[in-house]
């Protein structure tokens, strides 16, 4: 059971929720949505999520933002000159790791879920950012993720490997349901 907003919540402690879906389906959307309705229950949340940056409905990079104080830093840009790239991105791991693996880090301490938006190409280029990752993974706090669909990155195997994770892909079809269907599972309702 987690405890969250002072009452307990029928949640088991250990539940494992990966989001997968080809880019641009609504991971990060539906994420947010099951975020929005934990924190209307009352239950804490912390973690990292990343934002599209768009210039004129163009995307042209993404920010990490720590989902408690809302910091935020440029986590890829197209102009970021970087000896990591992923397609036209330049990744500035610095940002990841200052925002998002200090955000990990903290959600594994004071928050009763755990939230981590995206383990995808750019993210696992930080070896900081897979360490907090398995850290997390570890810790006996309710998860969600967001997961690079088609990626094969040992740290992206390894999550899709473990007995306690459920992986639920997001689809133009089931976009709008899949938040709730992500509730009931973390109250038990669904196995």
């Amino acid at each position: 059971m987690s405890n969250c907003g002072g009452r307990n919540y029928r949640m088991p402690k250990s539940i494992k929720i990966g989001i997968t879906g080809l880019p641009g389906s609504g991971k990060t959307q539906a994420l947010k949505k099951v975020v929005e309705m934990l924190e209307d229950e009352k239950c804490s949340v912390g973690g990292m999520i990343t934002e599209p940056i768009l210039d004129k409905n163009r995307r042209v990079g993404f920010y990490v933002m720590d989902w408690n104080s809302k910091c935020k830093a440029v986590l890829a840009h197209i102009t970021v000159k970087s000896k990591f790239c992923v397609g036209k991105y330049g990744v500035d791991l610095s940002s990841l790791n200052d925002i998002g693996v200090a955000a990990l880090k903290q959600a594994c301490k004071d928050s009763d879920v755990i939230v981590v938006d995206e383990v995808g190409k750019m993210e696992v280029e930080s070896v900081e950012f897979v360490e907090a990752v398995k850290e997390a993974m570890e810790s006996n706090k309710p998860m969600i993720l967001t997961l690079h669909k088609k990626s094969r990155n040992p740290l992206l195997q390894e999550i899709r490997r473990r007995d306690d994770v459920r992986i639920l892909e997001v689809t133009p079809i089931n976009r709008n349901l899949l938040p709730y269907k992500i509730i009931k599972l973390m109250k038990g309702e669904y196995m």
